[in-house]
């Protein structure tokens, strides 16, 4: 993981135990069920780069699992890439997709060409999160998650912004850097995040009309902007 992540969310060999216990609680739940799944809901929370999404992605579980008495799990850039490279762990993730599959390969081919042209492993983790958020009680913070299931009925999408010197001083006491060397961060890895978003999504994440609701980071603390999330999925209101 580069440096900008490191500090930012925790380990990811802690979060990859817990998304085990998670699956596996879904496969035993399937099996209770039968048959008949129950249409559960999924979250995707795009930021800008400096943005406090993780702690908003944390709040908003512990209100879920709470509120929906089911557990929920947090899936972020890190972790997709730890199951992607995990070939069990993969199969595992994908297993029950069958039918699916090609669904999600029409969803797939809606974006650009670069998908079957370059780099086939961001193709994998695009099928897992779109695996993943069909299932329901997800939170998928980043990586395109709102554009790449926008065409699911049951996900519901947040964005977070913040002004600039909010992001700075963000970055500068997470990273404990200065605030000229997290400036100069921001601007990286924005331009990094913007040209993914470009190259292989052809989509623009700027574009408020992919998202629900859309939160100013500078005047909402972790807690509110989980919250007030978790309110609109939970009465309904972020259903299609």
């Amino acid at each position: 993981m580069d440096m900008s992540g490191k500090q930012l969310i925790p380990s990811v060999d802690v979060r990859l135990g817990s998304l085990l216990e998670f699956t596996r609680r879904n496969e035993i739940e399937k099996s209770k069920r039968g048959i008949a799944t129950q249409v559960r809901p999924t979250i995707t929370l795009s930021r800008e780069f400096g943005c406090e999404a993780y702690p908003v992605a944390e709040q908003l579980k512990k209100i879920l699992d709470c509120k929906s008495g089911e557990s929920w799990v947090i899936m972020d850039k890190a972790l997709l890439e730890e199951v992607a490279k995990n070939h069990n762990l993969s199969e595992d993730m994908l297993k029950g997709l069958g039918e699916k599959a090609r669904f999600l390969d029409e969803v797939l081919s809606t974006f650009s060409p670069h998908w079957k042209t370059e780099k086939d492993h961001f193709r994998l983790i695009c099928r897992h999160m779109l695996s993943l958020a069909e299932k329901g009680n997800v939170i998928l913070v980043g990586r395109g998650g709102a554009i790449i299931t926008q065409s699911l009925k049951n996900c519901s999408h947040f964005r977070m912004y913040a002004s600039q010197q909010f992001k700075i001083h963000s970055i500068s006491k997470r990273l404990d850097i200065s605030e000229e060397e997290a400036e100069v961060t921001i601007q990286k890895k924005q331009k990094q995040r913007d040209a993914f978003m470009r190259d292989f999504l052809d989509r623009d994440s700027r574009d408020l009309s992919h998202y629900n609701l859309v939160f100013n980071n500078d005047r909402n603390s972790a807690e509110k902007i989980a919250a007030t999330i978790a309110e609109y999925v939970m009465s309904g209101r972020g259903s299609a």
